[in-house]
């Protein structure tokens, strides 16, 4: 009896050992974490706020077991979860719009970056499209055909949608939408694309060439100047706050804030970049702020001007405020 009492404790162990591995599939291993893409400052995402309809359980979430427990509870999940992040459009003026990363959360899959890839195409909710704040330059009706990742290449077959109408500002942040989407997964770099089965080497009425994988640096134009990519757009910001992204902005420094709900700036610190004036660099900053409860309140990025210091490049980004743990 007891030999066999061993044997099953034993095996329990193993089980459990072995569902903290992730799993294996066609794309490769499930992280444990969503990671940062190569080259970008940073550290995993929190979890969306609590207007969420499902609680993140599973990898690759990055998600804490300390979600935000303020304000809506969230419905019962009838199956595991995990978190993606998509890339849309945020709108604003000249030097503010560009892409911005949101959470998605969806069943759990072995196929990572299929499920992200899904998420995109599903275009903002309409509460993130209100007033067209968050837009995606993919055009509706665009389907998944396949992807695949082989040595850090992840190549994408879209439907013949994908490169229909639109000027080259639109064809570049369509392009630039995916590109981001998938190199948020440590197993991708770079990516080629496909239509209908196609190689595409001159993508679009525009003829915008495609001689090879691309990866984030060929679409560093399409994101504002001061880029946050963690927090990602009414993410939950954590307490001490981690905010990490990249920058050009003059002499490489900028500010962030962050401001409650009845708009009290709480706390707004210099930053700098590791290069700046005509070159993007990398920044990740960690803010302390103090709210009584927790509260949907306002990260900002911008810079001030060099010519007579007012607020320019102003990048704010909706997120979840908690009090300091």
């Amino acid at each position: 009896m007891k030999r066999s009492m061993s044997i099953l404790v034993t095996a329990m162990i193993v089980a459990a050992l072995a569902a903290c591995t992730g799993s294996t599939g066609g794309l490769g291993s499930i992280p444990s974490a969503v990671p940062t893409p190569s080259g970008d400052a940073g550290g995993p995402d929190l979890t969306p706020g609590p207007s969420a309809t499902v609680t993140p359980s599973t990898a690759p979430s990055s998600a804490p077991s300390d979600a935000p427990t303020s304000g809506p509870t969230p419905a019962a999940t009838p199956a595991e979860t995990m978190i993606v992040r998509a890339y849309f459009v945020l709108g604003g003026e000249p030097g503010s719009v560009g892409l911005v990363p949101v959470l998605r959360v969806v069943p759990e899959s072995a196929a990572v970056a299929k499920a992200a890839m899904s998420a995109l195409l599903a275009g903002p909710t309409a509460k993130e499209a209100g007033d067209r704040t968050i837009t995606s330059a993919i055009p509706g009706g665009t389907a998944l055909l396949g992807v695949s990742i082989k040595n850090g290449v992840a190549t994408v077959d879209l439907s013949t949608e994908f490169d229909t109408g639109g000027g080259t500002a639109s064809m570049q942040y369509r392009l630039a939408q995916v590109v981001y989407t998938l190199t948020q997964f440590s197993t991708v770099k770079s990516v080629v694309f496909q239509i209908e089965g196609e190689t595409v080497t001159v993508f679009g009425g525009e003829g915008i060439v495609l001689d090879g994988p691309v990866g984030r640096v060929d679409y560093y134009d399409q994101l504002p100047s001061i880029f946050v990519d963690r927090p990602a757009y009414e993410a939950a910001i954590g307490n001490p706050a981690k905010v990490t992204g990249n920058a050009n902005v003059f002499e490489a420094t900028f500010r962030v804030a962050i401001i409650d709900a009845s708009g009290k700036t709480l706390v707004d610190e210099m930053v700098m970049a590791t290069c700046g004036t005509g070159c993007r660099g990398t920044f990740a900053v960690t803010l302390e702020y103090k709210v009584s409860k927790a509260q949907y309140g306002t990260l900002r990025a911008y810079n001030l001007s060099a010519k007579d210091g007012t607020p320019e490049n102003t990048r704010d980004y909706r997120v979840w405020l908690t009090p300091a743990s």
